[in-house]
């Protein structure tokens, strides 16, 4: 099994959610988040003073899936929060050695 973690631009969640959709995945947990990278921020303008705001707003996307969906669900999760633009985010792959779904204790993929 495979985790995937997509930090994107909050307003392409629902693009990203409905290209998931299609690929039969529709389970996740979505976070909001704050961070920056290479965009370092921006500066803005309140009430005449100018200050530099460093996080920006950004989405978590959480996914467990198969082996087999990762490499798909991956291209995507680029295709739809891909703008082109500084800030798009990122997508990290890991492996998940075990899960257990609470409620019928099935394990691992028969768990997700």
């Amino acid at each position: 099994m495979k985790k995937l973690e997509a930090i994107i631009k909050p307003f392409k969640l629902e693009e990203v959610k409905e290209a998931l959709a299609e690929l039969g995945i529709e389970g996740m947990t979505v976070t909001e988040v704050k961070g920056f990278g290479r965009q370092k921020g921006h500066s803005e303008i309140y009430r005449g003073s100018e200050y530099t705001v460093e996080f920006l707003p950004k989405v978590k996307i959480e996914i467990v899936l198969s082996d087999s969906q990762a490499e798909e669900a991956v291209a995507v999760i680029i295709k739809a929060a891909k703008t082109g633009k500084i800030g798009d985010g990122k997508v990290f792959v890991s492996t998940i050695n075990h899960a257990t779904r609470i409620r019928t204790e099935e394990k691992d993929e028969t768990a997700v």
